[in-house]
């Protein structure tokens, strides 16, 4: 499954929407994201969302949709 990962770069600071970014992550669970996400940064996670079918096609067509892969 395809997750979005909505978060704050800089945890310290207080989030704004201008500063929110993206990443997109391919787990089994919310839970797995989380995990991953904790593991190898220090962001601030917003809000994570399961993407596919149309929503899916719809981020895979915005130049900067790239899945992260994070060393393990």
């Amino acid at each position: 499954m395809i997750f979005k990962v909505l978060y704050q770069p800089k945890p310290q600071q207080n989030p704004k929407r201008e500063t929110t970014k993206a990443l997109y992550l391919d787990a089994t669970t919310e839970a797995e994201v989380r995990e991953l996400v904790a593991k190898h940064t220090d962001y601030e996670i917003e809000f994570i969302q399961q993407i596919s079918g149309k929503h899916l096609e719809f981020e895979q067509q915005e130049p900067t949709f790239k899945i992260t892969e994070f060393k393990k």
